[in-house]
């Protein structure tokens, strides 16, 4: 990674300022303990490759309980989970596999029809959001984000690949290959048009970043960047 941000040190990032070319985000909540997820982390995987999306996986902590305790669970997925619960139907009802398009829509994750027709509803909404980023000689990536200053400027750090093999639970002998889990998501600032910062990305080994706007804890998505791994 330290050859990869100095060798990019003099690129610059941007993305459009509406909706129909920005970055659809995707996040699935899952969980290795749960027999209905596979199919999910299998779709998501699909979709992690196609341009235009940035397909994150959420691996929630509450499947624990029944005798596997998922690798890759974060509370904070379970928290937010439950945020947007809240905000889509006033209540703290989750489910597993469900997936979040662009922090407005829900659907099961494993439904490819459903989850294709919101990333196409997703695509057709405008946005004023505009996002550019450049990195730097120290490591480190700086960021400017506009036209949403009620916003957050999530900073999020996933694992593109993970190998699990799963020894006890719903999923007990399954060998399963997730995308994109989310180890660190961090608020930069406001998207309001000021300078902002990263740390240093080179600690961290192979996770990638991006950069999310997001209106509240589990509100709309305004637009996204992957922080370039190319």
């Amino acid at each position: 990674m330290t050859r990869l941000i100095l060798a990019l040190s003099a690129f610059l990032m941007t993305t459009p300022a509406f909706g129909a070319d920005r970055t659809v985000v995707l996040e699935l909540f899952t969980s290795q303990g749960c027999s209905s997820c596979p199919p999910a982390d299998a779709l998501l995987q699909e979709l992690a490759r196609e341009p235009g999306v940035l397909a994150l996986s959420r691996p929630v902590d509450y499947w624990d309980r029944l005798g596997w305790r998922d690798t890759l669970a974060r509370p904070e997925n379970t928290d937010k989970q439950r945020a947007y619960a809240r905000a889509m139907s006033d209540s703290e009802r989750v489910y597993t596999p469900q997936i979040v398009v662009d922090g407005s829509s829900e659907t099961v994750g494993s439904d490819e029809t459903s989850v294709r027709e919101l990333i196409t509803a997703a695509r057709g909404r405008a946005s004023p959001v505009t996002i550019s980023a450049e990195a730097a000689e120290d490591g480190a990536w700086r960021v400017t984000a506009g036209g949403s200053p009620d916003a957050d400027v999530h900073l999020i750090g996933y694992l593109p690949s993970a190998h699990v093999v799963i020894a006890a639970g719903e999923n007990e002998g399954a060998e399963i290959d997730y995308s994109n889990a989310v180890r660190t998501d961090v608020i930069l600032g406001k998207a309001d048009g000021g300078a902002l910062t990263t740390p240093d990305l080179r600690t961290l080994g192979e996770v990638r970043w991006a950069i999310v706007i997001q209106t509240g804890a589990a509100g709309p998505i305004g637009g996204a960047l992957a922080l370039a791994d190319r």
